[in-house]
């Protein structure tokens, strides 16, 4: 149990620095999802009614909270691995609730504007966004948030004895400019 916290809490950190962008790319579309299921009734508790999921009014704003607070999260970069855990079971669902009735032409949502409409190529053409958003958080939740990420800060700060992580960071500039207020005020008292 201990290694499996341990390997959810302190992520490979050494990832290149554009994994930011993955998480800038999943992170806002959960993001701005999560804020359609409150705005626009027809994206939450009206589209989980539908679909029959149990107590769709909890449901719609569990899962638009999860999204919003967690799309928050994975764009920082802070608690990459807890957060992608939940992101790839709720994609799961989301395929499973959503597609197999589009395929068998029984949805009880809207179908899609063009042909195809129902059958295997609709699924297909459907399921883009889910598959995409499942893909890219496993990536994370494998790989990591990068190097340019809180959690990246975070293991550089355990790793660094607190003084010398402050001293290499943001004291440079600050010491160098309090050390020369500091001579002029000696100064300008000897010379008083």
């Amino acid at each position: 149990m201990k290694n499996i916290m341990r390997w959810l809490s302190q992520p490979p950190v050494d990832g290149p620095e554009s994994t930011v962008l993955l998480r800038l790319m999943a992170g806002g579309v959960f993001f701005w999802e999560g804020i359609l299921k409150f705005v626009y009734v027809n994206q939450g508790v009206g589209r989980f009614t539908k679909l029959g999921m149990p107590f769709p009014i909890f449901t719609a704003d569990f899962v638009g909270s999860l999204e919003i607070v967690g799309g928050l999260l994975l764009m920082a970069g802070l608690l990459t691995r807890w957060m992608a855990i939940p992101f790839v079971i709720e994609m799961i669902v989301a395929m499973l609730s959503t597609k197999i009735s589009l395929y068998l032409g029984t949805s009880p949502l809207p179908l899609p504007p063009a042909p195809p409409k129902i059958g295997a190529w609709a699924v297909l053409h459907e399921i883009r966004l889910e598959y995409a958003q499942m893909m890219v958080v496993l990536y994370l939740l494998i790989n990591g948030p990068g190097k340019w990420s809180l959690d990246a800060l975070l293991a550089r700060l355990r790793a660094t004895p607190a003084s010398e992580f402050i001293a290499r960071t943001a004291l440079p500039g600050l010491i160098s400019r309090s050390s020369e207020l500091r001579a002029s005020s000696y100064a300008e008292g000897r010379a008083a």
